[in-house]
């Protein structure tokens, strides 16, 4: 399914952390928070300054989940985009 971005906003898919410590310690899901990293898969053609596969931070509060043929997403506002990973 192809969705595209409206507005100035970005569709995320988040970068999943390690579920181990370095030492080896299991981290279970419930006890992590969600990751403020993510990849982008769709933007807005409002924006130019981010593109597709770019890697970045956002708010932690930020954006709306939503569920695309079974894979979460996120779509945010530009706003809630802190930077981009290089």
């Amino acid at each position: 399914m192809n969705f595209q971005p409206l507005g100035k906003r970005v569709l995320v898919k988040r970068v999943e952390e390690t579920k181990t410590t370095s030492s080896g310690i299991i981290i279970p899901d419930n006890a992590k928070e969600k990751p403020l990293i993510g990849e982008v898969i769709a933007v807005s053609k409002e924006i130019s300054d981010i593109s597709n596969g770019d890697k970045i931070i956002f708010a932690k509060y930020g954006g709306t989940e939503i569920k695309l043929d079974e894979n979460e997403y996120l779509v945010l506002n530009i706003d809630d985009v802190l930077g981009i990973l290089k």
